[in-house]
């Protein structure tokens, strides 16, 4: 992809992140993230500060957007945005119907996969801990917390925006299992606020991954072929697998603990335990790669059933 062509999916996903008014902490996230990610030729922070000001319009970024591949790929990363931290709000749904106007999309375009990232943000958590009982022992749950970030390594690796979005939602399914086995009856506002007090955030954490992917060439759409075939072969940054493995060992420790970490506590020991996790992605690689060859986009469907 080209450089404006780049910039304007990128301002695009911006847009999205912001239709909806996002809270202050959500909105540091997603500066600090811009501020990381590096994009030879574009200036993240001052592209963040255009968006956030309202000096960078959705018209603008469209026009840079030629191909109807890219087009898709950019209508699908705004989907996913909008998605992201649960069901679309009003404001959201709005910004996606203007998206789809301002491309000249077809009706029937991209409906298919609305409905699969709304399945994705709607997927419930009761049925998460079917096969865990009250008495799982440490050596059980550090299995499943492994398990559970590998399979999210993996899908850091594949270029399907979806696979990125699935992430999340099999994140906090592995913190409700934990809650779960040690007797609380978690449901997802609770979820949500024990990542975002960890400093994981919903929006902001896809934004990352997302962005990634697509400033390193390797995200594609469902649907096409941007990127297809090299994102599996990628070596990870091992972002999501080490995020995945500290949220699961703090949420150990956390319910364990009788939910008595103050907020800071558990902010610091969640970052302690994300640095322990990066030192072991190189360790899993291997793992990680061989469940990536795995998965396609009706598996990624089938693990949040």
């Amino acid at each position: 992809m080209t450089e404006p062509e780049t910039r304007a999916i990128v301002t695009i996903s911006l847009l999205a992140a912001f239709a909806d008014e996002a809270n202050d902490r959500e909105r540091e996230e997603i500066r600090r993230i811009t501020e990381g990610l590096a994009a030879p030729g574009m200036n993240l922070p001052a592209l963040y500060q255009d968006v956030l000001m309202k000096r960078a319009s959705l018209e603008a970024a469209v026009r840079e957007l030629k191909t109807e591949e890219a087009q898709r790929l950019a209508f699908e990363m705004a989907v996913c945005v909008c998605n992201a931290d649960g069901a679309q709000s009003n404001a959201e749904r709005q910004f996606l119907a203007k998206l789809r106007e301002a491309f000249a999309m077809p009706a029937t375009a991209g409906v298919e996969f609305n409905r699969m990232a709304e399945t994705m943000a709607a997927s419930t958590l009761g049925s998460a801990a079917r096969s865990l009982t009250a008495g799982a022992s440490d050596a059980e749950l550090d299995k499943m917390i492994l398990n559970a970030a590998i399979t999210n390594g993996a899908l850091e690796l594949l270029p399907e925006t979806l696979s990125t979005m699935a992430i999340i939602p099999l994140q906090m399914r592995l913190v409700y299992k934990i809650g779960k086995v040690h007797g609380y009856e978690l449901d997802s506002g609770h979820v949500k606020d024990f990542l975002a007090t960890a400093g994981v955030g919903l929006t902001s954490q896809y934004l990352e991954q997302a962005g990634r992917k697509l400033l390193g060439g390797l995200l594609g759409s469902i649907g096409g072929s941007l990127g297809r075939g090299i994102g599996k072969q990628a070596v990870s940054s091992g972002l999501s697998f080490a995020t995945t493995y500290a949220l699961g060992h703090v949420a150990k420790r956390y319910y364990a603990g009788g939910r008595e970490l103050s907020a800071q506590m558990l902010k610091e020991t969640f970052d302690r335990v994300m640095q322990e996790a990066k030192t072991l992605q190189g360790e899993y690689l291997p793992a990680i790669r061989e469940k990536a060859q795995g998965l396609d986009a009706g598996k990624v469907m089938a693990l949040l059933k």
